[in-house]
Formats: C-alpha cells, sequence, structure tokens
C-alpha cells in the first residue's frame, strides 16, 4: 500500500475490509481525535476511552460511510458524540468518592472554582457542538488539531479565503453564544429586550 494514499482512497480500502488501511488512518488521526476527546472531557482516561469508542464506531460503521464529507470530518462527529455520551453516563454515575474524579486544583481554589470551570468548559464544547458542520470542522481542525490554514483548506477541499471567513464565522458565533453565559450578561445587555 502506498505511503501516500490519501484519506480518500484508505477509506474505500477500509470499507472493502482491507485493515492494514484502515490502521493507517487510525496512525494518521489519533492524535487529533485524543487531543478532541481530551478537551472534551478534561481527563486523559476518560479521552482514551472516547479514542477507542470512536474508531470503534468508525471501523463497524464504514460500510454505511458514503463519504459525503471527509473521513476527518466523520471521525470528528463520531468523536464529539462518544465524549458526550460518556460525559452523560459519568454524570448519571458520579459520586464523591469516585476515584475518576479530577483532583481539585492547587493554589487554593475550591470546589466552586472546579465546578465554575467544568461549567465553562461544557459551555465552550456545546457552542462548539451548536455550529455548522461547515464551521465546525474548519475551527476543530484549527484550534485543536493546530493545522494550517492551507492544511484546511486542503483537506476541505476549499480556498485558503474561504477557511479564513468560516473561522472568523465559527469564533464570531462562538463569542455570542459563549457572552450569553457570562456571569452578569443580562445586566450588561439592558433591558432593550433584543
Amino acid at each position: 500500500m502506498p505511503r501516500t494514499m490519501d484519506d480518500r482512497a484508505l477509506t474505500a480500502r477500509a470499507r472493502a475490509g482491507d485493515g492494514a488501511a484502515f490502521a493507517q488512518l487510525v496512525e494518521r488521526h489519533q492524535g487529533m481525535v485524543y487531543a478532541l476527546a481530551l478537551g472534551k472531557t478534561g481527563h486523559p482516561q476518560d479521552a482514551e476511552e472516547v479514542v477507542q469508542t470512536a474508531f470503534l464506531k468508525a471501523w463497524q460503521g464504514l460500510p454505511n460511510f458514503r463519504g459525503e464529507a471527509a473521513f476527518s470530518t466523520w471521525l470528528y462527529r463520531l468523536t464529539v458524540h462518544a465524549a458526550v455520551d460518556l460525559l452523560r453516563q459519568r454524570r448519571q454515575h458520579l459520586s464523591l468518592d469516585d476515584p475518576d474524579l479530577p483532583p481539585l486544583p492547587a493554589g487554593g481554589a475550591g470546589p466552586e472554582a472546579q465546578v465554575q470551570e467544568n461549567d465553562r468548559r461544557r459551555q465552550l464544547w456545546e457552542a462548539i457542538d451548536a455550529l455548522p458542520e461547515g464551521l465546525r470542522t474548519p475551527f476543530l481542525l484549527r484550534e485543536v488539531e493546530g493545522r494550517s490554514y492551507q492544511e484546511i483548506a486542503q483537506a476541505l477541499g476549499v480556498a485558503e479565503g474561504t477557511v479564513k471567513s468560516r473561522l472568523a464565522r465559527a469564533r464570531a458565533r462562538l463569542r455570542a453564544a459563549l457572552a450569553d453565559l457570562a456571569p452578569g450578561a443580562h445586566q450588561r445587555k439592558g433591558g432593550d429586550g433584543a
């Protein structure tokens, strides 16, 4: 198998049952998937579980993958869903003596600060998840995976200017969504009803 095979070709081979092609896709995307999972869960062990779930769902779902979106876009979606499912499951079974609870931050920050930080992280990821796919994917490629504008443009098959425009729109939407959630946002807005 050629080393320079692109995702589309690897995906086609993996859909046909080629385990080596799928292994190459895993190797190519595991860093991004882990970074995304860690950003969503905030805990390395949970992130590893999300990575395993996302790749398992990718392998199982390959026969139904139509290729209308890039493999990486589909994998992002699977990862986000796996992380959300895990976090929902954790919330239902979490107790104060749970060994999976993250330790309290050092420097005297108490449980209230940790709860606020977790809420901010959850709100950010909910706002990211609410973005339309055309804005969410370039945002994740840039901010989570750290790809250049050129790399994103190539991955999505669009011009660099389009990538920059989509990123600007994604950031504007996120700022607006998160401004509504900031403490005191309702007092700052005033009573204009807007």
